[in-house]
């Protein structure tokens, strides 16, 4: 018999400022999690009702209105990935940053027991709601794994955190130090990023950004021999050390 070893891999969370992140900048890792056979979990910390929802607000819809507009969208787009997606609600522009909100999520990380977390740059001159989710995801990470803490679960281990790829990624001090081949479900994404419509016009960025990402992909991954290829991948940056006993 052969060992099913998917569920030794544990679960991918995903903490997304706004409805629409996890799915620009992450799609391709979720799905290939989840065609894995790993529980793949998005967390939106809010709709993106305000700061990412211009197209909605200039037809003249109200506040409530637009967040069930970004909220069906977000849920379309994660049922595409094999996803699941968890909406706190605590507003954008700005996102505050508050205990509150940490406390939730170092529930979700005791009850999800991630072993691999993206989220946003810790730098974003342009939007402070990204930066404002990256430092509570990781401080919530540090809080999970305290034996101490008061929340439900066992303490949380180690799980590798990633930076996923900011929109302007020079003016983020974005070096990426890991490409993910996401080719596989590339068709995936695409289906997952025209469920936003309320952002089309983000849909022909981030084709082209996976297609030079995935140039740069196989310039690292052995010759270049100027051969035809059609990759697809997705940038990362990863915070803590890789451990491991053979160097490669």
């Amino acid at each position: 018999m052969t060992q099913d070893t998917t569920r030794d891999q544990g679960a991918l969370l995903v903490v997304s400022a706004h409805a629409g992140d996890f799915v620009w900048r992450s799609a391709g890792a979720i799905a290939l999690a989840a065609e894995r056979g790993q529980r793949a979990k998005v967390v939106c910390l809010s709709y993106g009702e305000r700061g990412e929802s211009a197209k909605a607000w200039l037809a003249g819809k109200k506040l409530d209105e637009i967040k069930q507009i970004r909220r069906a969208e977000a849920e379309a787009a994660a049922e595409a990935l094999g996803a699941e997606v968890e909406f706190f609600d605590v507003g954008d522009y700005p996102l505050v940053e508050t205990h509150e909100t940490v406390d939730r999520l170092v529930r979700v990380y005791r009850e999800l027991q991630p072993s691999v977390v993206l989220t946003h740059t810790l730098v974003d001159p342009y939007n402070g709601d990204h930066p404002a989710a990256a430092r509570m995801a990781l401080q919530a990470r540090i809080l999970a794994q305290a034996i101490g803490y008061e929340a439900p679960g066992d303490p949380l281990g180690a799980p590798p955190v990633f930076s996923f790829e900011p929109h302007q990624s020079e003016q983020c001090d974005f070096k990426p130090n890991l490409l993910l081949d996401i080719t596989p479900v590339w068709e995936r994404k695409q289906k997952a990023m025209q469920c936003l419509s309320a952002q089309q016009h983000m849909w022909d960025y981030y084709t082209d950004l996976a297609k030079r990402r995935g140039v740069q992909l196989k310039r690292n991954a052995g010759p270049n021999l100027g051969l035809a290829h059609d990759t697809r991948a997705e940038a990362f940056f990863r915070h803590f050390p890789q451990t491991t006993q053979e160097l490669s």
